[in-house]
């Protein structure tokens, strides 16, 4: 089994994003998804698609795992921008919660990048992204999603 085995099949989304971010506003753009993952290589990879009808675009998320050093490797892509997001973020479940990091950019802005996977049940997760432009010493999280389980 996988470390992503949990988020195979389908899923109702809640998605809360900031509208700003890097001023410390706290005023959320909230909206709906739907989010259908699978597993493939025996689990040690993920793939899954999440439709926002009402924002107008979809995502996609590729997970591989490194058999060598136990790290996943996380790319986004978005349908408006229609590339695979570089760099990944890399990271491992310790205990049930998942954390992944990556150097990045915000705006042109060089960000640190945090994917936190948490409050895993059968039924329902948490995933959220923060960002850090002080070295990791403050995060402002930006994006929020609860998942709830379908079918």
């Amino acid at each position: 089994m996988g470390d992503f085995d949990f988020l195979v099949g389908t899923w109702d989304v809640t998605n809360r994003r900031l509208r700003e971010r890097h001023v410390g506003a706290d005023d959320w753009d909230v909206f709906p998804a739907s989010h259908v993952a699978h597993s493939f290589f025996d689990g040690a990879g993920s793939f899954d698609e999440m439709r926002c009808p009402t924002q107008g675009f979809s995502g996609s998320t590729v997970r591989i795992l490194d058999p060598a050093t136990g790290l996943w490797s996380i790319y986004w892509m978005n349908s408006r921008r229609g590339v695979l997001e570089l760099p990944p973020v890399v990271g491992r479940f310790v205990d049930g919660v998942g954390t992944f990091y990556a150097d990045d950019s915000d705006a042109g802005r060089p960000v640190r990048c945090r994917f936190i996977w948490s409050e895993i049940t059968p039924t329902s997760c948490r995933w959220e992204q923060a960002f850090s432009t002080d070295g990791e010493r403050t995060w402002e999280t930006n994006w929020i999603m609860e998942f709830t389980r379908t079918g």
